[in-house]
């Protein structure tokens, strides 16, 4: 989850200022990128003059320098040491196929003689306004100038880095809906076609198959085995009975075995009743180790929930999960508690859960049907939330940010649940109220929405409410 994207370096160049920045560019910048843990490629500086572009043929050798590389970069920092013709940008540019991000270096108030000035400044500019009139999407983050040893450039890269991967990761995205809606749950209904547009691809499977198959899996195999050894490991089970730890592991393998055929980057699963009432589990804990893997896995089949925890996985390499907007927090308005049942990956929680017999299932079909909620208290962290809704053949999205705090919570509280803090909570929720979101909003610890907007709007063409 935490691989750091790879780079193609381009320089640009306009031959009336001093072409020696050039050089110093291409050693500083694939320098600092590397000390940062990024990886870069670049063009040979024998292909061009000084290893950098100015000329629309100097443009179209970069360009061809992309397409043999395609597949081994995952963004274009397009560095600007001095102004930087924008004709050569346009020719080099216009195929990159993923994301650009425009960086000048700054001018020195000691070097601004016609012989040393740079003039990034403006060149810059130049760059945005004819990728604009050509309708090349780029990236444009502030300040306007900045040196690659100031630490707002390694901050702005992070942020870029957050960009590419999400743009490479839902591109072209296959998502997951195993089982029917719910018939009470309204709330969680999309649109496929509408997913469609946007390249997202849903597959859906009758949950009749999942539960054949699970009771058909044979557990004297390796694989059993080593599943039913990494979820004894990843929660605590005292209590649970031989046969649910059983069918939980089992059920796990299935799970596993579908993303593999369908090739899923993410799941939202029917986890009631029929799990209950055939199985006698709750796939709780399943999904929270689906989580935890960095796999996104929402419950109540709330695809368009599914679809934001894997932007914000991507974002920020850390495991997401589906909670509801549940409970006040006594009356401060800027708090609220968000809760699940158990899908919450264990890397957010204060520590290990516990595995026990969902009471809500308790309660509507009697004791021992529903063992795998996982319980426990998230940890106190900062925190990126969305959530989408279909609506009129659009794709449309809520992101904000806000931080689980240590406040605590009734012992009797059950499920997993943390106190989160929100600035202007209450206006929010009003907005995502009217705007017809659902109840449920996708978390993970870290604030991306910096990226995850530039991701969505720039190169996605997904809508994003603003809250």
């Amino acid at each position: 989850m935490n691989n750091k994207s790879t780079f193609a370096l381009y320089f640009g160049n306009r031959g009336f200022f001093p072409e020696s920045l050039i050089a110093s560019a291409r050693k500083e910048l694939s320098e600092k990128l590397a000390g940062l843990g990024y990886q870069t490629i670049m063009l040979d500086e024998k292909a061009t003059r000084n290893g950098a572009v100015e000329t629309p043929a100097e443009g179209k050798i970069y360009a061809d320098f992309l397409e043999q590389n395609k597949g081994k970069f995952q963004g274009v920092i397009l560095c600007l040491p001095n102004f930087g013709d924008e004709n050569g940008a346009i020719a080099a540019m216009k195929d990159a196929g993923v994301p650009i991000l425009i960086h000048a270096y700054p001018d020195e108030m000691d070097q601004m003689d016609f012989a040393s000035r740079r003039d990034a400044f403006c060149g810059k500019f130049s760059i945005m306004d004819v990728f604009t009139q050509y309708g090349i999407p780029f990236t444009a983050l502030t300040p306007h100038t900045v040196h690659p040893s100031d630490c707002r450039f390694a901050e702005n890269i992070a942020v870029f880095d957050g960009v590419c991967k999400v743009v490479k990761g839902m591109k072209r995205m296959t998502v997951g809906a195993i089982g029917a809606r719910t018939t009470a749950f309204k709330t969680i209904r999309f649109d496929e076609l509408t997913l469609q547009k946007y390249g997202i691809t849903t597959e859906t499977l009758d949950l009749s198959e999942v539960i054949f198959r699970t009771g058909q899996l044979n557990i004297d195999t390796d694989a059993y085995r080593a599943r039913a050894n990494r979820l004894k490991n990843y929660t605590r089970w005292d209590g649970v009975p031989d046969k649910s730890f059983v069918n939980l592991t089992k059920l796990s393998i299935v799970l596993d075995e579908i993303i593999e055929e369908y090739q899923l980057d993410a799941l939202a699963l029917r986890c009631w009743l029929e799990l209950e009432k055939t199985l006698k589990i709750s796939p709780c804990v399943l999904l929270s180790e689906l989580n935890d893997r960095g796999f996104p896995a929402a419950c109540e089949l709330d695809v368009c929930n599914a679809i934001p925890m894997l932007a914000l996985m991507l974002a920020g390499g850390n495991p997401a999960a589906c909670l509801d907007w549940n409970n006040n927090y006594a009356d401060d308005d800027n708090k609220c508690i968000l809760f699940h049942c158990g899908p919450v990956p264990q890397s957010m929680m204060t520590a290990k859960g516990r595995v026990i017999d969902h009471p809500m299932f308790a309660k509507s079909l009697g004791a021992g049907c529903g063992f795998g909620c996982n319980i426990g208290r998230i940890a106190p962290t900062s925190f990126t939330f969305a959530s989408s809704i279909t609506v009129d053949g659009k794709l449309k999205f809520y992101l904000g940010e806000g931080e689980f705090t240590d406040d605590k919570i009734p012992e009797e509280f059950f499920g997993c649940a943390g106190v989160a803090h929100i600035d202007g909570l209450q206006e929010k929720l009003n907005k995502i109220g009217y705007a017809g979101y659902r109840h449920h909003v996708a978390v993970a610890s870290g604030l991306t929405k910096e990226s995850i907007q530039e991701a969505f709007t720039r190169y996605l063409n997904y809508e994003i409410m603003d809250i």
